[in-house]
């Protein structure tokens, strides 16, 4: 299987394209909402293709764990077993792994942890991870990396040889050729090790590279400084995707500086805790405020909510913890998500894009966007 990222026109750094793969296209920009347990919660696959999502991510080092890769293998895959047609992505299970802190250990090897399910022992080595990610048969799979703090210079040195020197065992014992294997870039907040790691892994010639390690801690300024030394790095022919990041002020400024692929909790989670997304800003639907408003939860919005039900019914349902206000949300929040994404691609097709990112975190956040010049504090 060719995998092929196909450009369609720039609008300053903003890329508009596509990505295809054997179980469809995907749309650039994009934002892949994410199904850790082979769902996305409290939705159908059906809900999610018509919010409009092209590919949904889940999770390598919980599917491994529970329900198991062979026993999924088995069942006949991912597509198979969670109902859905459409593009997969599966992550390494490194960020996982290592936000276990006292349940694993890390060598050169790999990383050897506990579950935190039941306390049995495993062993993550990049070939155990190409084999598991193999095995649940995802579209696109990911290097398994080391994700330190992004503050800490030495832990950064560190790892990233780790990160490198896995991504190449990862290449050479990728089992499936229908799979396209996406490298890490990490080096924390640090110009010189992002610029090296970008560079190193762009000499593997993998069909995409992804930016982890960020919106772990560090300001937000210092994350757009990290793109803006990462993107003159990596292949202008490859798609390019930042992992774990879905806010859309976050969205809306990494796309201006070349970002091509998001995905996030982000959008799901605040749902489950009541918060919904809105072009001005987010809103608590727990407050009280909102019990006798009759309104949509946004105006204009066409998602299934707001096109039936008022803040004060949502607002009900969200304090009474019915699990019918959970999923009203999610499909808001993820709706709203997914025509940002639309509006996005509009915009760069048009070439209005830059426009629209100031008009757009104006109204969101009630401040100009941030500087696309790349900055150098001399801390980093």
């Amino acid at each position: 299987m060719t995998f092929r990222y196909s450009l369609q026109t720039n609008n300053g750094l903003a890329r508009l394209g596509s990505f295809s793969t054997p179980h469809g296209s995907i749309k650039l920009p994009g934002f892949a909402p994410v199904g850790t347990q082979a769902t996305v919660k409290t939705l159908t696959p059906e809900e999610v293709r018509n919010l409009g999502a092209d590919l949904i991510l889940a999770n390598t080092y919980h599917l491994y764990l529970r329900p198991g890769s062979e026993r999924i293998a088995r069942l006949g895959g991912l597509h198979e077993f969670m109902g859905w047609d459409g593009p997969i992505l599966t992550d390494s299970g490194g960020f996982q792994v290592f936000s276990l802190n006292d349940l694993r250990e890390i060598d050169d090897d790999g990383v050897t942890f506990r579950s935190h399910l039941d306390g049995s022992k495993h062993k993550f080595t990049p070939e155990k991870v190409m084999e598991i990610q193999a095995q649940l048969g995802a579209d696109i799979i990911m290097a398994f990396d080391e994700c330190p703090p992004p503050l800490d210079r030495a832990y950064n040195e560190q790892a990233l040889a780790r990160t490198h020197a896995w991504a190449v065992r990862c290449a050479k014992h990728q089992q499936r050729r229908d799979q396209a294997l996406f490298g890490i870039v990490q080096g924390g907040i640090f110009t010189d090790l992002r610029q090296h790691s970008a560079r190193f892994l762009s000499d593997l010639d993998l069909p995409g590279y992804a930016i982890g390690g960020l919106a772990v801690g560090e300001t937000k300024s210092q994350m757009y400084a990290t793109l803006d030394d990462v993107m003159p790095h990596l292949p202008s022919d490859r798609p390019r995707y930042l992992m774990g990041v879905g806010a859309p002020d976050d969205i809306v400024e990494s796309v201006a500086r070349g970002v091509d692929l998001f995905d996030c909790v982000l959008p799901t989670r605040i749902a489950r805790n009541g918060a919904i997304f809105t072009k001005q800003g987010r809103l608590n639907l727990r407050n009280a405020r909102f019990a006798d408003e009759p309104g949509p939860l946004e105006q204009g919005c066409d998602c299934y909510t707001c096109q039936r039900f008022s803040r004060a019914y949502i607002h009900h349902l969200i304090r009474a913890k019915e699990m019918l206000g959970f999923r009203l949300t999610t499909l808001h929040n993820l709706r709203f998500l997914e025509q940002l994404m639309d509006s996005i691609r509009t915009h760069i097709a048009a070439a209005s894009y830059m426009e629209f990112r100031s008009d757009f975190l104006r109204t969101y956040l009630g401040t100009e966007p941030h500087s696309l010049e790349p900055s150098r504090p001399v801390d980093r």
